[in-house]
């Protein structure tokens, strides 16, 4: 993709066509993949998001492509938490189950451009193979090339020819008002006082998407208005073909009020080596109010994290208050909790012990294996910068 610019860029976007279980583990579907039917392909890969832009889209993709490419993204700036450590691995394994690829980007010089471990590109490599080691420990299902991890920083530098002149052309079509209207996905908000680096970075993100060539954009809701951008550009170019937005829902931080899970702040998140009485700790001490499913931390863990990890979520107790119960459905649960039949304080010991079940194979995996060991040494001892 050499010469211009326009002529570039337009060449990346062409290419956009449409032409390991553990017990307990969440794999997507058990059904193998040249079995499932049009239907259960879409509805499989549709689960994955609370916002699909466009479904209409994604059934013809789904229809005309044996094997979608779907993008995922990530800064690696600090420890990982139970939002983004057992989510993305379900979501992963659900996509791959389907018969997706799926293209991690693990965004080291974005992180770099986002002052993210203070701008250190050592550390910033260091927390991205501790990242991946989880990944690796939970149970992302990464046989037979399904997975694929990409530098952004090796990638870029192989093909910089293809990469620089798309960021050039998304940048001379879009004003500024437009891309800093993106510093969402950075953390930032539009009132920020963002550095030069911070306005060029929707710009790359944008044009990740088309030098990826992605099919799925599968990234979190915070991540929308670039990937509605990617989007915009395809019209701008007269693109048919654009990409899909399929965005996942982002869990909350334990306390009340907390949108989202941060790593910045350790009473937000459950981390994913977390010792077995830190859990039980912080599911204690989080906000989860008698009969109140609005806002509910606890019951939104429930439903997206162990309800498709263990298609059940148990909950053990005295004959007393009611005995045992197996609750199958999330509208089974909490129509169990909103009538006051389900106390939290039977609730928040079934949500630890199932969370506890989840990461388990993560802090063995950690205490057994010298380089992930050594990785969490190092990580834990850096500043986390937002």
């Amino acid at each position: 993709m050499e010469g211009s610019s326009a002529t570039g860029a337009a060449g990346a976007v062409e290419s956009l066509s449409i032409s390991n279980s553990q017990d307990g583990q969440s794999s997507g579907s058990s059904i193998p993949i040249n079995q499932l039917t049009l239907e259960e392909k879409y509805q499989i890969v549709r689960s994955v998001g609370e916002e699909c832009i466009q479904e209409d889209e994604l059934r013809n993709l789904l229809e005309k492509k044996p094997m979608p490419i779907c993008y995922d993204g990530f800064e690696p700036s600090g420890r990982m938490h139970i939002a983004q450590g057992v989510m993305k691995a379900i979501n992963v394994n659900k996509l791959t189950s389907a018969g997706c690829k799926v293209k991690i980007w693990i965004a080291d010089w974005f992180a770099q451009l986002n002052n993210k471990m203070g701008g250190d590109l050592k550390k910033i490599e260091t927390v991205g193979r501790y990242l991946i080691e989880i990944w690796k420990a939970v149970g992302m299902d990464m046989e037979g090339g399904k997975v694929e991890f990409l530098w952004s920083s090796k990638e870029i530098n192989e093909r910089a020819h293809e990469y620089w002149p798309l960021v050039m052309d998304i940048a001379r079509r879009n004003n500024l008002k437009r891309i800093i209207r993106c510093s969402q996905i950075m953390g930032r908000s539009e009132q920020d006082e963002l550095s030069a680096a911070q306005i060029f970075y929707p710009c790359m993100q944008c044009a990740d998407v088309f030098f990826l060539k992605a099919d799925i954009c599968q990234l979190g809701m915070d991540q929308r208005k670039v990937n509605v951008l990617a989007r915009e550009y395809c019209d701008d170019i007269k693109r048919k073909n654009k990409p899909i937005i399929l965005s996942h829902h982002m869990l909350p931080g334990l306390q009340q009020g907390q949108e989202k899970m941060s790593k910045s702040d350790p009473s937000s998140s459950i981390y994913m080596e977390d010792d077995e009485a830190e859990v039980n700790l912080k599911i204690k001490k989080a906000y989860c109010p008698p009969k109140i499913v609005e806002g509910n931390p606890c019951l939104e863990y429930i439903k997206y994290l162990i309800l498709p990890w263990f298609n059940e979520f148990i909950v053990e107790r005295s004959a007393d208050n009611g005995g045992d119960k197996t609750f199958k459905t999330f509208e089974e649960l909490i129509s169990s909790y909103a009538s006051g039949e389900l106390h939290p304080g039977d609730l928040k010991p079934a949500l630890s012990k199932a969370l506890n079940k989840i990461l388990e194979p993560v802090r063995e995996h950690f205490k057994k294996d010298a380089n992930a060991r050594d990785l969490l040494k190092r990580v834990k001892a850096y500043r986390v910068t937002k």
